[in-house]
């Protein structure tokens, strides 16, 4: 059975903010697809974390490997998506649920603020 890449930020009231993790999802559904991609919002916005988790397990999901697109090990990142990913994987006794670490610290993402500032 597939696995499954469940993108999750924080959510947005603002809906140009909460597209472009759409277009995250776009992106790496191009770059694999052999694997299942959906997004889901932490808060303020759908989908959430369970319809996100839903979505992967409809496709047929037997592993789902959340992560948050979060810069730092905040509390929302190392706590708060990984709870909500719990609870919402206990439907789901035989889905293997795992949460990565945020994105961090990375020499890409730091090229990518240089190139950003023109430097």
């Amino acid at each position: 059975m597939p696995t499954a890449l469940l993108i999750v930020d924080h959510g947005s009231r603002r809906e140009e903010a909460n597209q472009m993790l759409h277009g995250v999802g776009d992106i790496l559904r191009r770059a694999r697809s052999d694997i299942i991609v959906h997004i889901a919002h932490m808060e303020l916005a759908e989908p959430t974390i369970r319809q996100g988790i839903d979505a992967c397990v409809r496709e047929g999901a037997s592993e789902i490997i959340v992560h948050p697109y979060m810069l730092s090990p905040g509390r929302h990142a190392m706590e708060d998506i990984p709870r909500m990913a719990t609870e919402a994987g206990a439907a789901y006794p035989d889905v293997h649920i795992r949460v990565t670490e945020p994105l961090g610290l990375h020499e890409k993402l730091c090229e990518v603020i240089l190139q950003r500032a023109g430097l």
